[in-house]
């Protein structure tokens, strides 16, 4: 049993977790991708065709396209940030899930690990989905973009990493409102989603390229639109530099949290 400071343990019980919290969402599944993809699927057809029509072409590229690529990130961060935070709040406390799952030969790394695989994949889902409405609306082109999938797990893992350590400190739900207001909701409006992040004055550009969703759409938004990606290897160590520093304070905070 691992406890205290010590690094996270990633072990099979992690891809069982997951597995079980896939097969109860399979039964609200379609549900689930209705919500998961009808939200974007109306941001992509009232700003990208509404907006996109005063704005013909950014960054060299129809606003349609420009938009579809934020889009796809930015829903895939919202899907792995709730499923982290209220989907698992409620196994953590409201059901009781973890208890029971403790009692069985399971740690609380590979819980941790395990919701960080399911809503990774979870998100991934979703932004396949997207991606797929994406294509059939003719904002993105060319099996170039299919390269953004892996790259879009890796942003649902960082994410749920993040969103698991305010669950793992949350004793009500309305703790998560601090985390949408103060964190979530201002990178969605900074960080490149609807307009190019150097409109943006020089000291608030600086301050954005150190949020997590500004380095992944800079990977994302080429991949779909046929561009080069500029500066992979520095905007893939910084998602991989969150994703493993909060993996571990998150697997350390729900030590604590469970008292093993």
């Amino acid at each position: 049993m691992r406890s205290g400071l010590q690094l996270p343990l990633l072990g099979v019980g992690a891809l069982r977790l997951a597995w079980r919290n896939f097969m109860v969402w399979k039964k609200l599944i379609a549900a689930g991708l209705l919500m998961h993809i009808l939200e974007p699927l109306m941001y992509l057809l009232a700003l990208g065709y509404g907006l996109g029509f005063f704005i013909r072409e950014i960054s060299g590229m129809t606003y349609l396209s420009f938009l579809a690529s934020g889009i796809m990130v930015s829903s895939t961060m919202m899907t792995a940030s709730f499923e982290s935070m209220f989907s698992a709040f409620s196994r953590l406390d409201q059901q009781r899930t973890y208890e029971s799952l403790l009692a069985t030969p399971l740690t609380v790394d590979d819980i941790a690990a395990g919701e960080l695989l399911w809503s990774a994949s979870k998100s991934f889902i979703s932004g396949t989905g997207i991606l797929l409405v994406a294509m059939a609306l003719g904002a993105i082109e060319g099996w170039r973009s299919l390269l953004a999938l892996p790259v879009i797990f890796l942003i649902g893992l960082m994410f749920a990493a993040m969103a698991l350590n305010i669950t793992a400190l949350a004793k009500r739900w309305d703790f998560f409102q601090f985390y949408l207001t103060l964190f979530l909701t201002p990178m969605v409006l900074l960080s490149g989603v609807f307009y190019p992040v150097a409109s943006l004055p020089g000291w608030l550009q600086i301050l954005v390229y150190w949020l997590p969703l500004a380095h992944a759409i800079e990977v994302v938004r080429p991949l779909l639109t046929g561009q080069p990606v500029q500066g992979l290897l520095l905007h893939l160590t910084v998602m991989g530099g969150y994703l493993l520093l909060f993996w571990y304070s998150a697997t350390v905070l729900m030590r604590r949290r469970l008292f093993v």
